[in-house]
């Protein structure tokens, strides 16, 4: 067992200037701390299996779930269960940084709307 940071775990790039690092990637589980620039945004999404937990470390995010918009700040997360459509969206003037947790792993189960 590790101790595991940005600086010693696996990086990749997503959307437009976000970052995103692989804290725990097995197949029942990922642990990912993202990196989201003020005006980010995923595509909206589901996934079949995936259950995701969002949570805030820094910042504040929007979170649009079937449709509604849901705003979360530092220290407050969201559950998504699968199935459900969601994006994730940094409407705010400074950078977001959260965790995304997945049971199982969401890569490879996600469909795009």
């Amino acid at each position: 067992m590790e101790i595991v940071d940005v600086s010693n775990t696996e990086h990749y790039l997503w959307g437009n200037g976000c970052d995103g690092w692989h804290l725990a990637n097995r197949h029942n589980l990922s642990v990912i701390t993202e990196r989201v620039p003020a005006g980010a945004s995923e595509r909206s999404h589901f996934h079949i299996l995936s259950r995701q937990f969002f949570y805030i470390l820094t910042g504040e995010a929007t979170i649009e779930v079937d449709g509604k918009s849901k705003v979360l700040r530092a220290h407050q997360g969201i559950e998504i269960p699968p199935n459900v459509i969601h994006q994730f969206r940094n409407e705010s003037d400074r950078e977001v940084v959260f965790l995304a947790i997945s049971v199982p792993k969401s890569h490879g189960d996600r469909i795009e709307v």
